[in-house]
């Protein structure tokens, strides 16, 4: 957004300071021409608004390809930009074509109730009965992908498998979505399997208004006992910004009159909800609290109450690695008993294993279910998970530093030959600064700094930018925008890949200050709140 006066004034500078002319040794008359040749290329780019606008678009890299001689001098840079952003939905609805959207999810049962539940008078004397017996008694697999047909037209192929003592069956289904308006969007589905017969389906979606919609789903479930017809529609509204209302009619299969209230903010959940059908009756209300930690941790509770029983849970999840949350739940119910589930979130993929416990509610059943997850995590967490992802950015970190070496020599070569050419002009800021007791700058430092106890094993790894920083001092002030200070004049990254910072410690009507600034925030100095108290 700079002015093209802004962008003469900065030119001036700059061709003032690395201007040949000025500099009389012969090697810093070299680094002068260089720099110059620079600043020079960047203005010609900037000054012109066709090529401003492709490089805003582009960067460095839309200046040299190919094609941009066909367009047209007389265009405009809007003009520029929408040819841009044309190319842009062309790509976009290619890489749509490309894209399959794979959902997975693995759902393994274990009954482990001998670890509770032993028969050990019965079958004391059976070889092998000293060990408890854990079985895997009930699976499921289900899996589907999208085949996006045109920008309004989806394809949606899924289909399951399942298995539960011995007896098993599968189905699958192709659904074809249509986007009718911004409003609405409609869903034709057809399946068929090995238990059940053929199935017909409609759904429908539509936008009410702006804080309500609905949602219909009819379907025709065929089988040797005839036609099961069913139907379920969906109302639901925003309440206020973070809460929404649902009520629910399904008529057909286990018809059932549901109402609904959905809380979500950024650090908790809360859902309350009231059914009444046939053949289950119940009232549940469930709460999670968001931790706003680096590993997106969060604890759940949830009670349900109906003509089944009473089920009470609760559990915990946390983000172990980049793409994967794991996470577990206690449940205790009667008559249910009491069971731990185990979820793994792998990017699109779910790996699910409910582990039932116990049928009776018993205390230790309840405490290994809670401790033993827990004992188990941190264990992990400490001696595998940890490790691991240390491991694994440090190859990310040395990937990055050889692919940039040569580019990272290059800018550091730059930057100290631009601080040497700076030397002279610093000197005449700093007497004209002294002079009405302005800013100075003491000393400033940019890069990895290393303050906390955790990390006390790894490298500083910071230069020294007192030079440059001072050099950008204009009339008692120093103002850097919201970009990574890697690429001012005299600066470098020491750091490629690992956050960085900005040291400066200096000085303002003879009174020292200090602020520590991130890499890409924002600085304006001097300030109040950097003075440093006398004590």
């Amino acid at each position: 957004q700079a002015s093209q006066e802004e962008l003469k004034a900065a030119y001036r500078r700059l061709c003032m300071l690395y201007h040949p002319d000025k500099h009389r040794d012969p090697e810093l008359k070299i680094q002068a021409e260089r720099l110059f040749n620079l600043v020079h290329q960047a203005y010609e780019v900037l000054s012109d608004p066709q090529t401003r606008a492709i490089y805003d678009i582009y960067g460095r890299r839309g200046l040299e390809m190919e094609g941009w001689e066909v367009v047209e001098r007389k265009r405009t840079p809007a003009e520029i930009r929408e040819e841009f952003e044309r190319l842009q939905r062309e790509r976009e609805e290619r890489r749509l074509q490309q894209r399959t959207n794979p959902k997975g999810t693995i759902s393994v049962g274990i009954d482990a109730t001998d670890l509770f539940d032993r028969y050990d008078e019965e079958y004391e004397d059976v070889p092998g009965s000293s060990f408890p017996q854990i079985e895997i008694n009930k699976m499921h697999i289900s899996q589907s992908i999208e085949a996006p047909l045109t920008a309004t037209d989806t394809a949606i192929l899924s289909g399951n498998l399942s298995t539960q003592n011995g007896n098993g069956g599968g189905s699958i289904n192709l659904a074809l979505r249509r986007v009718t308006s911004a409003k609405g969007w409609g869903e034709l589905e057809f399946g068929a399997g090995d238990l059940q017969g053929p199935l017909f389906g409609l759904k429908i979606f539509r936008n009410l208004t702006p804080r309500c919609f609905i949602t219909t789903n009819c379907a025709l479930q065929f089988s040797s006992r005839g036609i099961r017809p069913g139907l379920t529609t969906v109302l639901a509204r925003n309440l206020d910004k973070n809460t929404m209302g649902y009520l629910q009619w399904r008529w057909g299969i286990q018809s059932a009159m549901n109402t609904s209230i959905v809380r979500d903010t950024k650090t908790s959940h809360f859902t309350m909800a009231l059914q009444l059908g046939i053949p289950h009756s119940f009232m549940m209300v469930s709460y999670q609290h968001k931790f706003q930690d680096e590993d997106q941790t969060r604890v759940k509770g949830s009670l349900k109450a109906g003509f089944f029983g009473t089920i009470v849970e609760y559990g915990a999840e946390r983000k172990i690695s980049r793409h994967s949350v794991l996470g577990a739940t206690v449940s205790v119910g009667v008559p249910q008993g009491v069971s731990l589930k185990i979820k793994l979130n792998r990017a699109s993929q779910t790996y699910f294993f409910p582990i039932h416990l116990t049928d009776q509610l018993l205390p230790s059943a309840v405490f290994y279910a809670t401790v033993g997850p827990l004992v188990i995590y941190f264990a992990m967490h400490r001696l595998i998970i940890k490790p691991y992802l240390r491991a694994q950015k440090e190859r990310e970190l040395e990937k990055q530093r050889e692919t940039t070496a040569s580019d990272v020599l290059q800018k550091k070569q730059e930057a100290e030959a631009a601080v040497r050419l700076m030397q002279e002009s610093v000197r005449r800021i700093i007497e004209a600064e002294e002079a009405r007791m302005g800013l100075i700058v003491v000393n400033a430092w940019y890069g990895k700094f290393v303050n906390d106890n955790s990390r006390k094993n790894e490298k500083v790894k910071v230069i020294d930018v007192t030079v440059p920083l001072q050099c950008l001092v204009k009339d008692s002030k120093l103002i850097l925008t919201e970009a990574s200070k890697a690429g001012l004049p005299g600066f470098y990254d020491p750091c490629v890949g690992e956050e960085k910072s900005l040291k400066v410690l200096y000085q303002f009507r003879g009174v020292l200050h200090q602020v520590m600034s991130a890499d890409n925030e924002a600085l304006r100095i001097p300030k109040q709140s950097h003075r440093i108290d006398a004590d």
